[in-house]
């Protein structure tokens, strides 16, 4: 049975998680994975490279001038997490991105009300007749541009409605949309895997592991597989000699 979710079941879940990111910006338990103890054990073993350095630094830049002034009364903000707030800030561009693109191809153009009329001084019957048409036309074409369905550029834009929007056309949800195309579901396919990728990986909600490159090899040459995650204890171990690490340090050799 394939138990993968569907694209518009992924969407879903970046909408149910956002509070816990939210919540996770002022959380400063060591989320970050493999664990501090671990990565200092295996120091060296994956390479920084120069565009993460300039992140980094532009990063620290941006919560100094987060933080207030010592010298002001009152209270200090706590510092946020730079790590949740990069990851959010990607992940809604994202979705918001994706959003606005579809709206523009799948999305009816709003109902155009009538052109204005002037009212005659004494109307008649037909007169009468024409001018309740006009009216209703023109409620009719408000009630269609503020449909709560629609996708709007520059209203609701937070990264929970764009998560349910799009996991509605994801869905082929009827109304106000065509169908999406192959190339559009694909897109929107990838879009929704890497944006809950994110999220679950910066909430340590999925599983992790992946092997170090030849330059990082255990002392015996042999490769080393790092794993963990999801609620697990991080672990490394080596596949060749079988020696395995934790938190701790050595566990096994």
């Amino acid at each position: 049975m394939n138990t993968q979710p569907t694209t518009a079941q992924q969407l879903q879940t970046i909408a149910r998680l956002w509070p816990d990111l939210t919540d996770a910006l002022g959380d400063h338990t060591q989320h970050a994975w493999p664990p501090p103890q671990l990565r200092d054990y295996i120091a060296g073993l994956d390479r920084i490279d120069t565009e993460e350095q300039e992140a980094r630094r532009h990063q620290a830049a941006a919560l100094r001038a987060l933080e207030r002034s010592p010298d002001q009364l009152g209270t200090r903000p706590v510092p946020i997490s730079l790590r949740v707030h990069d990851t959010m800030r990607a992940v809604e561009a994202a979705l918001l991105d994706t959003a606005d693109r579809l709206a523009r191809s799948v999305q009816r153009a709003p109902q155009q009300p009538p052109a204005p009329a002037r009212a005659a001084a004494a109307p008649t019957r037909a007169e009468r007749l024409v001018c309740e048409d006009r009216a209703r036309r023109i409620e009719a074409a408000r009630r269609d541009a503020c449909d709560p369905r629609r996708w709007q550029a520059r209203h609701g834009r937070t990264a929970i409605r764009a998560a349910l929007w799009l996991s509605g056309r994801a869905d082929g949800g009827p109304g106000l949309f065509r169908p999406l195309s192959a190339i559009e579901e694909q897109h929107l396919a990838r879009v929704a895997a890497g944006a809950l990728a994110r999220v679950e990986a910066v909430l340590d909600l999925a599983d992790v592991q992946r092997e170090l490159t030849a330059e990082h090899p255990c002392q015996c040459g042999g490769t080393i597989e790092v794993y963990g995650g999801a609620g697990a204890r991080p672990v490394a171990r080596c596949k060749e000699c079988g020696a395995i690490w934790h938190e701790g340090g050595v566990v096994a050799a």
